[in-house]
């Protein structure tokens, strides 16, 4: 038996046959061409039928993994139309009197350095998606089919990494789960691989070996392991522990339609964290009575340019439509800190987790934020739309806000464009700042939603981002505790409701001390609903 440790993406235990995915071998030499116009009308033969391709892989994953995850192929078609990109391929071609080949492979190379050198781990993210892109056309070029894994019975598939358009285009009935060399637990093939939720281990190195290859494998998802040729007491164990987690998970089914109700009689509203529309489909089959945090921000990361009034309106409204009633929390653009888009054109800053972020970037960038707003008020016309907004530290902040949107309202109303005016809207608590001015904030709001992520990050002066401070960062801190305590008497005695949506509010430890603080609402990762209405029913 062969055991190799790596990183998990998403948790389950799968059992089978390793299938390594196969890609059509093709080298790339320099030639010398005398007919360099030819050689350039080639090369965009190819690109056009690569922008062909990648629609049809579009329209595909929109059916089988949702439009936000449909979103790369977007991208990557427009990767093919960049002007730099195919500047550089042309110069090569003119320049160098070469065929278009080496003229796509040396772009590749050089376009997939640049972004992977620097700092920002969105554009870093973009080296693999240029590499994906490239690798499309040259297969043209050279006449070779993309390598597709033929799969006649289910398996585990094996790679050096999968790209998203290697994915998705993979018989899904058919996998059991993904186990990688290399990869990223934020690349979109990590997304895709939980949007599917399939079993999957990333970063397994070099031991992963294609020789492998039609071996009986064990993919721990929960540990991050991978098992090959798993000796008896390996497969008992394993077995057992899928079974239990397939027990564990049909026992939870039996608590949908349930109330989210103690012993005693206390009732506390759960609801669902969500990145993107693709995770609606979580959030109703876990049964939650709605959705706490929407994360507006995808759109803006996943896009190569601000994304319009209009394609924010379609998302807003298919999830306030989705959810038929059920209130819907969007948080306004949350860009800055840790989440860098290149396009909002941000310079680099010595802390950016207390710096240029979030509604700092709305206020003073007001034509950004109304676009939003509009789309957002729009969509509130299709169902239970609340607005929440980020990083708010005074009562000048919320009134200023306040002010955009009567813009906004008057802009619609002027235009003849529906909107509905009673949107309820609140703000996120995840400052000090916003702890002690609570009780005034609480007179603008109509309820609060505490961020505990960047609550405990700011509390204690500890960047959450830095490893290397991970045994003092205590969420548990009683100063922590205190803040969210001391929020929720002031937003109960003016009338407002308060919420958990940061990492805590899925803590089971924290839940029966969260309940007599009076919380009203707790907001999780789809998959931590059912575990946490468990934990609730059972509260004294």
């Amino acid at each position: 038996m062969v055991t190799i440790s790596g990183k998990s993406v998403f948790g389950g235990v799968s059992i089978g046959k390793i299938l390594f995915y196969k890609r059509n071998d093709k080298v790339i030499k320099r030639t010398h061409v005398d007919d360099v116009e030819a050689e350039w009308k080639r090369f965009q033969e190819a690109k056009d039928t690569a922008v062909s391709q990648l629609k049809t892989l579009y329209d595909k994953a929109l059916e089988g993994v949702g439009e936000a995850n449909a979103m790369i192929f977007e991208i990557h078609q427009m990767m093919l139309e960049d002007l730099d990109y195919l500047e550089s391929i042309e110069n090569i071609i003119r320049t160098q009197e070469v065929n278009a080949e080496y003229a796509v492979a040396t772009t590749a190379d050089n376009f997939s350095a640049m972004f992977a050198a620097m700092d920002d781990a969105y554009m870093q993210g973009r080296a693999a998606d240029v590499k994906d892109v490239s690798e499309r056309v040259l297969d043209i070029l050279c006449g070779v089919d993309t390598g597709l894994v033929e799969m006649t019975e289910p398996c585990i598939i094996a790679a050096d990494d999968l790209a998203p358009s290697e994915t998705v285009q993979l018989d899904k009935s058919k996998v059991l789960g993904f186990a990688t060399m290399y990869g990223s637990s934020n690349s979109h093939t990590a997304i895709l691989a939980r949007t599917m939720n399939i079993p999957a281990v990333i970063g397994l190195g070099p031991e992963l070996l294609q020789e492998y290859d039609g071996h009986e494998a064990i993919i721990d998802g929960f540990s991050g392991t991978l098992y090959i040729d798993p000796d008896e007491e390996t497969m008992r164990k394993m077995q057992e522990k899928r079974e239990k987690d397939l027990e564990q998970k049909a026992l939870l089914e039996q608590l949908k339609g349930k109330e989210n109700v103690t012993k005693s009689g206390q009732k506390i509203n759960v609801y669902a964290n969500i990145g993107n529309v693709s995770d609606l489909g979580t959030v109703l089959k876990n049964d939650a009575g709605g959705i706490g945090l929407f994360r507006s921000e995808f759109l803006y990361l996943e896009n190569t340019d601000f994304p319009t009034e209009e394609q924010q309106f379609a998302v807003y409204k298919k999830v306030a439509e989705t959810m038929a009633g059920k209130k819907v929390i969007i948080r306004t653009l949350d860009i800055g800190a840790d989440k860098q888009v290149d396009y909002f054109g941000l310079e680099k800053e010595e802390n950016p987790a207390l710096g240029y972020r979030a509604i700092r970037i709305c206020l003073t960038r007001p034509e950004i934020f109304k676009t939003q707003l509009r789309a957002l008020y729009r969509a509130a016309v299709y169902g239970n739309i609340s607005i929440m907004f980020p990083m708010i530290i005074s009562v000048g902040e919320v009134r200023r806000i306040k002010e955009i949107i009567a813009e906004v309202k008057e802009e619609l109303k002027s235009e003849g464009i529906p909107y509905r005016e009673d949107v309820e809207l609140g703000i996120m608590i995840e400052t000090p700042a916003s702890v002690m001015v609570s009780r005034e904030l609480a007179k603008e709001v109509d309820f609060f939603s505490v961020g505990t992520n960047d609550l405990t990050q700011y509390t204690l002066a500890i960047d959450r981002q830095n490893s290397k401070l991970d045994e003092f960062y205590d969420p548990h801190h009683p100063a922590v505790l205190a803040m969210i305590q001391m929020a929720a008497e002031n937003a109960h005695a003016e009338g407002a409701w308060i919420g958990i949506c940061g990492e805590l509010g899925a803590d089971l430890e924290l839940t029966e001390t969260f309940l007599k603080m009076g919380l009203d609402e707790l907001s999780v990762s789809p998959a931590m609903v059912l575990p946490l209405r468990k934990r609730i029913r059972e509260s004294e």
